[in-house]
């Protein structure tokens, strides 16, 4: 190879590294920008957060988190969010675990359709089902409470935690199961001992979900729970009156909604990868 072409490769993996790194620059910030701008915002006046062209360059306030901790109760909401979140995850996990092995473990009549029925949970809209569930949570006194909307988001993360986990068991070789019966292990042991811990990729993921739309679900929060187990996404879009819209309080709000997701997010990442890349790898 002479020593020209060498060098015109060499321009070119040059300016292909180039490239690349310009285009994932360009995507982290078209990634990052909302947020960075959601952040900033909360920490500006009302009149800088109405300036036009906007103002990059400001004195941050930390007014709006104050108002909207301890003088619009967004405290009290992120802790009923907190409460729900909490809970409607544990109950998926802890429910949709033991379903999902059995799915992928064992044989028996009317499994296909047991399995169909899960998945299509999920494909109802929300919107057919607020309506008769407001009527059945106010006839039997769950309205404005935290069961009620642990109850109607267990309806929907259920079925994700299954197939996601029923999936991630059938990847686990059956011969672990025999070679521990072997041994004297009971179905339930083999279960926790074994597929379990081999599964958490699985649970991770579907432990985010759950976990995700349970914290951020606006709808039934909305309808089901408008006083005392109001959440906080239903109280953020109770600054909105008329023409006031308070940005720095929304965005104030939005910021506490989005750092419980985030830091939960890491707290699980290391099984994050594996999981959403679960499959992918024969």
């Amino acid at each position: 190879m002479s020593a020209g072409s060498a060098s015109a490769r060499g321009g070119y993996a040059g300016r292909r590294w180039v490239g690349e790194a310009v285009l994932l620059c360009a995507i982290c910030l078209f990634c990052v920008f909302p947020f960075y701008w959601m952040v900033t915002t909360s920490l500006k006046t009302q009149a800088i957060a109405l300036e036009s062209p906007p103002v990059w360059m400001f004195t941050p306030t930390l007014a709006n988190y104050w108002e909207v901790l301890f003088e619009d109760r967004v405290g009290i909401s992120l802790i009923n969010s907190l409460i729900v979140a909490v809970c409607t995850t544990a109950l998926s996990i802890g429910l949709g675990c033991p379903a999902a092995y059995a799915l992928a473990r064992f044989e028996f009549r009317g499994k296909q359709d047991l399995w169909f029925w899960f998945i299509t949970n999920r494909f109802v809209s929300p919107v057919v089902l607020v309506f008769p569930v407001f009527l059945i949570a106010r006839q039997i006194g769950l309205r404005d409470t935290h069961l009620a909307l642990i109850l109607m988001y267990l309806t929907f993360c259920l079925p994700i935690v299954i197939w996601i986990c029923t999936d991630q068991f059938r990847s686990i070789p059956y011969d672990l199961d025999e070679a521990a019966s072997l041994e004297g292990a009971s179905q339930w042991r083999i279960f926790r001992s074994i597929c379990l811990p081999l599964a958490m990729p699985g649970v991770a993921v579907s432990a985010i979900f759950s976990f995700i739309f349970s914290w951020n679900e606006l709808l039934f929060a909305y309808i089901l729970a408008p006083k005392a187990a109001k959440t906080a996404p239903a109280m953020a879009i109770t600054f909105m009156e008329g023409y006031d819209v308070p940005y720095g309080k929304i965005m104030a709000t939005a910021t506490l909604i989005a750092v419980p997701v985030m830091v939960f997010a890491l707290i699980v990442s290391r099984h994050l990868v594996r999981g959403l890349t679960m499959g992918a790898v024969k």
